[in-house]
């Protein structure tokens, strides 16, 4: 044992010698350039890739309805396309292509409710709120929109119940704003509710849609307190009919297209259906069927 403690010193003392040239070597190993490195550093006859412009747009990010923009030729701007020169101007400058469509389809959903009410007889709430409504049933969709609708109804026509049984008088717009608050928290259980019903479409509601359905909570409102409850649910029912057909109208691709290629003729397609409209002093279809006895008689 005593042999072998002054073998295992030297054995140390000869490695802690070799020490520093063994690092020496590994520095200059390091420092040297191997045969790849000194293959890749020398230079190339391959010409570099082009550098790719990424603000530049490609066929395949383009939606659909820039797609069909591009794909159309054009005549000269006057007198006939003017229009849709400043389209393409406008989605070159980032307009979306939807927001346009849904601008130019507005005018006929809007003569499709006149039409509505005028002729057939369904008459709703005016023509701002039909529209406003399917256009919420566009963003998030008529299943969500009618159950957030129903919802909101049901809040705002408890609390009034409720302060009607309490006996708690209040003017109309204080009330209406104490309804508010009750309906905004109604709305926020709905939402923080999102993730336990694993119910995405909730979780993507935006406020507009929020604030249309809140105005329709409140024209019910409205008219279940000058008339009756009946009259309020009649209309509400009717406003909801024309919002589910002007949905149809908004998300229809054949009539998206053709406003989209077609603006001066769809405008003023519209503009001479709404003349001819406004003439019209007949009976309306729900009329003859309310009448039906009168009339055979």
């Amino acid at each position: 044992m005593r042999k072998l403690v002054p073998l295992l010193v030297l054995v140390f003392a000869v490695a802690l010698a070799f020490r520093p040239v063994v690092v020496m070597a590994k520095t200059l190993a390091s420092a040297s350039p191997s045969p790849e490195a000194t293959a890749s550093s020398t230079p190339s006859t391959t010409p570099a890739a082009a550098p790719i412009d990424i603000t530049q747009k490609s066929t395949e990010s383009l939606g659909p309805l820039e797609q069909i923009l591009g794909n159309q030729k054009l005549g000269k701007v006057w007198p006939f396309n003017p229009i849709k020169y400043a389209i393409r101007s406008a989605v070159q400058a980032g307009v979306p292509a939807n927001t346009i469509v849904l601008l130019l389809l507005l005018p006929i959903v809007a003569f499709v409710i006149a039409f509505s009410r005028n002729v057939i007889g369904i008459r709703g709430f005016g023509i701002f709120l039909p529209a406003a409504l399917s256009v919420v049933f566009v963003a998030i969709g008529p299943i969500v929109g009618i159950g957030l609708f129903l919802i909101i109804v049901a809040v705002s026509t408890t609390v009034r119940l409720v302060l009607r049984k309490l006996k708690i008088r209040l003017q109309y717009l204080p009330r209406m704003s104490f309804i508010l608050w009750a309906v905004v928290l109604g709305v926020l259980g709905v939402l923080f509710s999102a993730p336990l019903l694993q119910f995405p479409a909730i979780a993507n509601v935006s406020i507009f849609a929020v604030l249309i359905l809140i105005l329709l909570a409140e024209d019910f409102n409205r008219v279940q307190l000058g008339k009756s409850a009946k009259t309020a649910v009649n209309l509400t029912v009717e406003t909801l009919i024309l919002a589910l057909i002007s949905f149809m109208f908004l998300t229809f691709k054949p009539l998206q297209e053709y406003v989209l290629l077609n603006p001066e003729v769809s405008l003023i397609l519209v503009a001479i259906c709404d003349l001819i409209l406004g003439k019209y002093t007949g009976l309306r279809v729900m009329e003859f069927y309310r009448f039906r006895k009168l009339i055979r008689a």
